[in-house]
């Protein structure tokens, strides 16, 4: 859609499944599954939704999704399916070749988010998918995934930022910061301690790709977190306050992980009015 003086798309690399009771904590299946159907593992399809934004000096690319530099049994355990789809392909259905990327923000580094930053080359070697793009990466977030806790161990994987910082290729950022006039990071913790949205401004309208702080529509609720959160009660702070200003000024709302409504305006009652990108 055409966004001030910007160009806003949802680009996807597919589909992928989750256990519903991660996604959604300690709120009981009974209700989640209302909105969520899990597969007979318990899984619910999620999308995996990035942002490109056109901008008149910029391309600039919202997270890369989950990549190929996975195996058959990855592919198995979270139901990978680009058989639609996948990021590239979207990209050049909006006219973009990875070559037109200049900036990639990441929102945090679960494979889920970043697993797409590289690729495999005809001789195995990973290199940046996107091979003119500076990658934008907080950097409290990159220390933390190169010593993660046990839990969060399996959600980072070096593979995803090693080869960009070996290429000269990562921007560090801390805290909230502008990356390009009208586009910038806003921390947003709670899912990680260093977890950022990110604000999208052209003229009298804004946007903000949230990430996983409230990954689909079913998750705006304030006390609807997820059991991958590390901070639970600071994703409710934060949610709660982008929440309320998102409505007080009518900012346009894109969810990452919304297999189906992937964007729109927050009306009373917790309600989206979808929005086609």
């Amino acid at each position: 859609m055409k966004f001030g003086e910007f160009e806003l798309f949802i680009v996807s690399d597919g589909t992928f499944r989750l256990d519903g009771g991660a996604m959604f904590g300690t709120i009981p299946k009974p209700l989640w599954e209302k909105t969520n159907p899990a597969d007979a593992r318990n899984r619910i399809l999620m999308g995996l939704n990035c942002l490109l934004i056109r901008m008149p000096r910029e391309t600039i690319l919202i997270d890369t999704g989950l990549g190929n530099v996975y195996d058959e049994k990855f592919a198995f355990l979270y139901d990978v399916d680009k058989s639609e789809t996948e990021l590239l392909r979207s990209l050049a259905a909006a006219g973009v070749g990875a070559a037109d990327i200049t900036k990639v923000i990441l929102t945090h580094l679960h494979f889920d988010h970043c697993g797409g930053n590289c690729f495999p080359d005809a001789n195995g070697e990973l290199k940046p998918t996107f091979p003119n793009a500076a990658y934008y990466i907080n950097q409290e977030e990159l220390a933390y995934a190169k010593q993660p806790d046990p839990r969060s161990r399996a959600s980072y994987l070096p593979y995803t930022w090693e080869p960009l910082e070996k290429r000269g290729q990562v921007v560090l950022t801390s805290g909230d910061e502008e990356i390009a006039p009208g586009v910038m990071v806003m921390l947003t913790p709670g899912h990680t301690q260093n977890h950022q949205s990110v604000m999208v401004r052209s003229g009298e309208q804004t946007a903000c790709f949230l990430a996983d702080l409230v990954p689909m529509p079913s998750h705006l609720k304030t006390h609807y977190v997820m059991g991958y959160d590390l901070f639970p009660a600071t994703t409710m702070e934060s949610k709660e306050r982008v929440l309320k200003q998102a409505q007080a000024e009518s900012w346009l709302l894109i969810f990452e992980h919304s297999p189906d409504v992937k964007a729109g305006y927050l009306s009373e009652g917790l309600k989206i009015a979808p929005v086609t990108l």
